[in-house]
């Protein structure tokens, strides 16, 4: 359709010129010159379709287009054609690399429907984005960002077909961002040591658990005995989703959100949690950015 209407156009223009006097030679140059190309290349993915923000679990979500999206998360399989996904707040269509922090492989995918309509997983992979990505569990975990691919891989994927394959993701990289979804997982004996200082992660450093406090027991007599050290971990992680000057502010965020006001001077913190876990702290902080707050965060709790 396009290019007839491009035709169309070429020839009233040889029309205007011959009824303006144009030469022989300008009006046939004119009729012999090729159509331009990018009319049929990008803007086959416009109109971008953002739509109103929904609930979802109890979490509001409101699309953006966000440019530097990056999140780890769980994959479901879903519906939906070609090598696709379902995300709930990326502009429809839009493109992302996909990792699977189980092998490292990463593939290019299409977004084209809103979903899931679950908070356990970020995204639903297509049957043949899951196939290509190498995907058979309903859990897998992914890590996803937004790309701006060329045209030619933008082409393959809106006929149905696939891009190639991403260069695979290091397995020690893969790992680090596994345990952030996951903090009990434990790499295979060939892995590197924990990348998480026990600052950071005391769960699983075999110290936290193993060491007991030598204190002396008669002094300690009349003082309740100590909780084991994972206990400690209890309500230590928390996300701050942002701070605002305004009382008012804060307090429609943490409600879209799910969390509360903390005042801190003339700011007042939105902030999720506790949690007790770094893996739950980091499902709620993918909630937070899938919101749209890309500068939240994970801290210790005060």
């Amino acid at each position: 359709m396009k290019s007839i209407v491009n035709r169309a156009a070429t020839l009233s223009l040889i029309s205007l010129l011959a009824a303006c006097g144009g030469s022989g030679h300008e009006r046939a140059a004119l009729a012999s010159a090729p159509l331009d190309p990018q009319r049929t290349g990008p803007a086959a993915d416009y109109p971008m379709v953002l739509g109103q923000p929904y609930v979802v679990d109890g979490v509001s979500y409101t699309p953006v287009d966000q440019m530097n999206y990056d999140a780890t998360g769980y994959a479901g399989i879903g519906s939906g054609e070609g090598v696709s996904i379902a995300h709930r707040t990326l502009p429809m269509p839009s493109y992302a690399e996909v990792t699977s922090l189980l092998t490292g492989r990463t593939i290019l995918v299409r977004v084209t429907q809103r979903g899931p309509m679950t908070n356990a997983r970020l995204i639903e992979l297509s049957p043949a984005a899951a196939a290509q990505l190498g995907a058979t569990s309903d859990h897998t975990p992914i890590r996803i960002r937004r790309v701006n691919p060329p045209e030619q891989e933008r082409a393959m994927l809106r006929s149905g077909g696939q891009a190639p394959a991403r260069m695979d993701t290091p397995m020690s990289l893969a790992n680090v961002l596994r345990r952030k979804l996951d903090p009990n997982f434990v790499a295979g004996p060939a892995a590197a040591p924990s990348p998480w200082p026990s600052s950071t992660s005391p769960a699983v450093q075999p110290s936290a658990v193993t060491t007991p406090v030598k204190a002396p027991v008669k002094a300690a007599a009349n003082v309740p005995a100590k909780a084991p050290a994972t206990t400690s971990l209890k309500g230590s992680q928390v996300v701050q989703v942002g701070a605002f000057s305004s009382n008012a502010s804060a307090s429609a965020v943490a409600k879209k959100v799910g969390g509360t006001v903390a005042q801190s001077g003339n700011l007042f913190r939105v902030r999720m949690g506790p949690f007790p876990s770094r893996g739950e702290a980091a499902a709620a902080l993918a909630k937070a950015r899938a919101a749209g707050y890309s500068d939240a965060r994970i801290q210790r709790a005060d």
